[in-house]
Formats: structure tokens, sequence, C-alpha cells
């Protein structure tokens, strides 16, 4: 495999960028791995060669910093848990979370998805960031407001903070039967703006995006910025774990979103 890492495609938010925070939304393009997980599979959970993993988070670390540099992702359970990070961790004692935030540079963070909602935050002047594995589970019960809370005990003030959304299941590809629905309507019935009709009874399109934009907003966040990107329908740039679902594929890629701090991100 090779030893330079090489400029790999990545989508960036013009918020997070309009503050001179390094991240990227990186999509399927530019690894190495192959067959369902072609090509930058970047999922240690998945099934797929763990050298072509390793390689293609190498190739990642590489456009965030170094290849050394430390690329870290929680074990993600679909949880509300954000932690802290203030020095690197093996991928042995990778912490059962769906949140990192950290205020040390030099440290990646990395969330892995493939459906859900992957959502960075800056606050670039006290220099805090995190990421967030916002899957519906994890949206409904608080992983966007334990992620600000979590910020916020490290320097950052929530009135400063931007929020990026990147790629992940838009409505029309996501449709979800009455229980799913009552989970969210049982929360609150203003929850119901986000489930529209579907084309079969009993079953409803959810607006996953729309509803992350809207626990961000309810934390006080209010720079916020949805990609609008949608996994499912867009096979040649996105892993989708209900299209391999629907195709009875036996497994799927995870595509990565990252954030670091460079050490002068808010001098």
């Amino acid at each position: 495999m090779s030893k330079a890492a090489p400029l790999i495609p990545h989508l960036e938010s013009h918020v997070l960028a309009r503050q001179g925070v390094r991240h990227a939304f990186f999509t399927r393009e530019g690894g190495v791995s192959t067959g369902v997980y072609q090509s930058l599979n970047c999922g240690p959970g998945s099934g797929d060669d763990p050298r072509a993993v390793a390689e293609n988070r190498r190739r990642v670390a590489g456009q965030m910093g170094t290849p050394e540099t430390p690329l870290l992702t929680p074990y993600q359970i679909h949880s509300h848990h954000a932690v802290t990070v203030s020095r690197p961790f093996a991928e042995s004692d990778r912490p059962h979370a769906d949140a990192l935030v950290t205020n040390q540079p030099g440290l990646i963070l990395g969330i892995l998805t493939a459906d859900c909602a992957p959502v960075l935050f800056a606050d670039a002047e006290a220099g805090v960031i995190g990421a967030a594995h916002a899957g519906w589970k994890g949206a409904l019960t608080g992983v966007i407001e334990s992620t600000v809370a979590a910020m916020e005990k490290i320097g950052a003030r929530r009135a400063r903070i931007a929020a990026a959304i990147g790629p992940a299941i838009a409505q029309p590809s996501y449709e979800v039967s009455d229980e799913f629905r009552d989970h969210f309507l049982a929360d609150g019935s203003a929850n119901e703006r986000f489930f529209g009709r579907g084309a079969r009874a009993g079953h409803w399109q959810f607006d996953l995006e729309g509803f992350v934009v809207h626990r961000i907003a309810q934390a006080g966040v209010r720079m916020i910025d949805p990609l609008g990107r949608d996994t499912y329908s867009d096979e040649a740039l996105f892993f989708s774990y209900r299209r391999a679902t629907h195709r009875r594929e036996t497994d799927y890629g995870r595509q990565i979103a990252t954030i670091v701090l460079t050490g002068n991100d808010h001098d």
C-alpha cells in the first residue's frame, strides 16, 4: 500500500470553513477497499479486510494532519453519551459513546455513518470541537444536547458554536412505520412535522436531517449548516445501510466525518 496519503474527495461546511476550522465529510471515494466496501470504508466494525480499513483511515488522517495524527472514533452504540477526549486512545479502548469532544490540538475526532447523520461542532474562539453520531435513536434521546453540554464544560459557549450536518438518509428515502413515528410523538406532538405520508398505509417518510436541525437549534446553537445530501440515493458517493439491506447484501461500508484543532484555530 502507498506510503503517501493522497488527496481524497470530501465535502465541507461553509459555516465551519468560515470559522477556519479544519474538517471534512468524506465520501466513499479515494480508498483501497473492494466489493461492497468500495472504496474508502473507514469502519473497523465492518467485515472488510482490516488492512484496507487501516489504510483508508491512514489516508483520512493524512488529509486532516499527517498519516500519524491520531484519528479517534468511538464504539458507536446509538446512545446519547458524549465523551471528552484529552489524549489518544487505542482502537481496543474506544469509548462506548456516540460523540467525542476535545480542546486539544492534533486529535482528529471522527464519526462513522452509513445513513445516520454525522454532526460536526466547533467553537473556534474557545478552541473546542465535537463530533456526534446522530441516528434517530441518539437524536431522540439527546446526543446533540450531550455534545453541546460536554463542549461547554471545557470552555465552549453555545452561542458561539457552529454545527454542520453531513450526508445522511433523506426524507424521500426514509420510510418508517407507525410504531417508529409513535416514539417521536410520545416525545412531543410537535415532532409530527418531521413525518410525511408514506406511499403505503401505516408508513411515513421521516426527515432525519430536519429533526437533527431542530434538536441543534433547541440546544441553543444558532449557526447550523445542513448539507442536504442523501446517502441512500447517491450510491456513487455514499455508503448506505438501508440500501444494502434492501439489496440483501451481507454488509456495508462506513464513511467518516472528521474535525481537528490545528493549534491556531483560535489564535
